[in-house]
C-alpha cells in the first residue's frame, strides 16, 4: 500500500493528509458553532478557563501557527526545551487580556485562515518527519514524535475547547 499520493503537483503523505483533514474537521466544527452564537453566548465565561467563549475560540485560532512550528521543530529532530505549563498559562492569560473584546467576525476569519494554513503545513510533513522524536519539556522531556505533537496540539485543541464550550452553553 502506498504511503503517499499525488495532490495536484505535490506528493503528499497519506498520514500527513489524514492529520490535516482532522485539523480541518475540528476547525470546521468550531466555526460552525461560533457562527450560530448570540452576542450573549459569545460573551459567556467558560468555567475553569478564565476566558469567555469568544476569547477561547480566538485562542484556538491564534495558536495554530505556534503548534505547527513546534511540530516542525520535532520533525527536524530538535527538542522543545525550556517551555513549562506555567509559560503556557501565562501566554493564555496574556492572550485573554489582549483579546478580551475580540469580535466574532475577526475570530472566524482568523480561525479559517490559521486552520487552513496549519492543515497545509501539516500536509507537507513526510512519514519520516512524522516519526521523528525529540524531548519535549512540557511532557517531562519525554521523546515525543512530531505526529503525536500534532495530534495532541493542533488537532486536539479545537475539539477540546469545543467540548468545553458546548458544556458551558448546554449544547
Amino acid at each position: 500500500m502506498a504511503t503517499v499520493f499525488q495532490k495536484g503537483e505535490k506528493i503528499v503523505s497519506k498520514r500527513a493528509n489524514a492529520l490535516a483533514e482532522r485539523i480541518e474537521q475540528g476547525a470546521a466544527q468550531l466555526a460552525a458553532l461560533a457562527e450560530g452564537l448570540s452576542e450573549a453566548e459569545w460573551q459567556t465565561p467558560v468555567p475553569g478557563e478564565e476566558r469567555t467563549v469568544g476569547v477561547l475560540i480566538h485562542h484556538v485560532a491564534s495558536i495554530y501557527p505556534l503548534e505547527v512550528d513546534l511540530a516542525q521543530q520535532l520533525a527536524a529532530g530538535k527538542p522543545i526545551a525550556g517551555v513549562t505549563w506555567d509559560d503556557v498559562a501565562q501566554l493564555n492569560a496574556q492572550h485573554a487580556h489582549d483579546h478580551a473584546t475580540v469580535s466574532k467576525t475577526e475570530t472566524l476569519e482568523l480561525l479559517r485562515t490559521n486552520s487552513k494554513d496549519a492543515a497545509d503545513r501539516v500536509r507537507a510533513f513526510t512519514d519520516e518527519e512524522l516519526d521523528q522524536a525529540a524531548p519535549v519539556s512540557l511532557n517531562a522531556d519525554a521523546p515525543l514524535t512530531a505526529q503525536f505533537f500534532i495530534e495532541d496540539h493542533a488537532l486536539r485543541h479545537s475539539f477540546h475547547h469545543l467540548a468545553a464550550i458546548k458544556a458551558t452553553l448546554k449544547r
